[in-house]
């Protein structure tokens, strides 16, 4: 199979990449950068230059393969509104492309968090909660099973960890950590996140490229909850820095999501595809030293 990746050179990307291709398929890489381009064709994928906000050059990228994986989105937390209405015209743009094919369309969004108990595949996110925005671009995508798309969503949790890890949140509570001087965590840390090891989302990604059913909601989910309080109690050891409860302003935008409890579920996943998740937890990844460099 010949498959479209956009956010070919971010950090799922690069897990994606050598999965798709280590099991027989050809891979078309979305770069709009030469330093992007460069880290695609270096897995031995082909390089499409353009643009997530080019639909010109998704729709073309589309039509020539033989399904689509949308893994980019403009992380652009100044502007959240505006990077969830691109990646809508992006998913507009991947499914009209597809129309009346049968072929895949996976695309990318996180998992909800529900009160009072583990969110499943079966349930949403709050409205105005972050995860709203792709959930609803995620429900445009579902409708193009009607449309002879064999559509699927890939919700991933808060963490997604491993060797290489920059810019996700685990990274920028351990650069938050290591300039206050504290592994910090809101009210008494017993807010939950759930988390996957990057090559089990890559791993899970390829499953539902192949096999998943039209209209199918999966969860990439290896740790369903990991209390807060634990993660910066595992940075503060890895830091040699104190543990301690902090207001949450202290962490930006990430405080709202550190007081969320949002545990989930990924056993309609394994059971729908077999998916097994075999890597390291979150809390073994930071305490084998995988966020210590700057």
């Amino acid at each position: 199979m010949r498959v479209f990746v956009t956010g070919a050179s971010g950090w799922i990307g690069s897990a994606v990449l050598p999965e798709l291709i280590g099991a027989g398929h050809q891979v078309l890489g979305l770069a709009r950068s030469d330093a992007s381009a460069a880290t695609v064709a270096a897995t031995g994928a082909d390089v499409l230059r353009g643009d997530l906000k080019d639909p010109v050059v998704l729709r073309a990228g589309a039509a020539g393969c033989d399904g689509v994986i949308h893994l980019a989105f403009v992380h652009d937390f100044t502007d959240f509104e505006g990077a969830v209405r691109a990646d809508a015209l992006a998913v507009q743009a991947l499914g009209a492309a597809l129309e009346n094919t049968g072929k895949p369309l996976v695309v990318t969004a996180g998992t909800p968090a529900v009160a009072g108990r583990v969110a499943t595949e079966r349930d949403t996110a709050e409205p105005g909660s972050m995860a709203a925005g792709r959930e609803q671009n995620a429900a445009l995508a579902l409708t193009t099973a009607d449309r002879g798309v064999r559509s699927a969503v890939l919700r991933l949790p808060r963490s997604v960890h491993g060797a290489g890890d920059r810019h996700g949140f685990v990274a920028r509570l351990t650069a938050t950590a290591r300039e206050r001087g504290v592994a910090g965590y809101v009210g008494d840390g017993s807010s939950r996140w759930p988390a996957v090891h990057v090559r089990d989302a890559a791993h899970l990604y390829r499953l539902a490229l192949e096999n998943a059913p039209a209209g199918s909601v999966l969860h990439a989910v290896g740790d369903e909850g990991v209390p807060t309080r634990d993660i910066a109690t595992a940075i503060g050891g890895a830091l040699n820095l104190p543990t301690a409860s902090v207001p949450r302003e202290d962490f930006g935008f990430l405080g709202p999501l550190l007081a969320l409890d949002q545990p989930a579920s990924a056993a309609a996943t394994r059971e729908l595809l077999g998916w097994e998740p075999v890597g390291p937890g979150l809390i073994e990844d930071i305490d084998q030293g995988r966020y210590l460099s700057p």
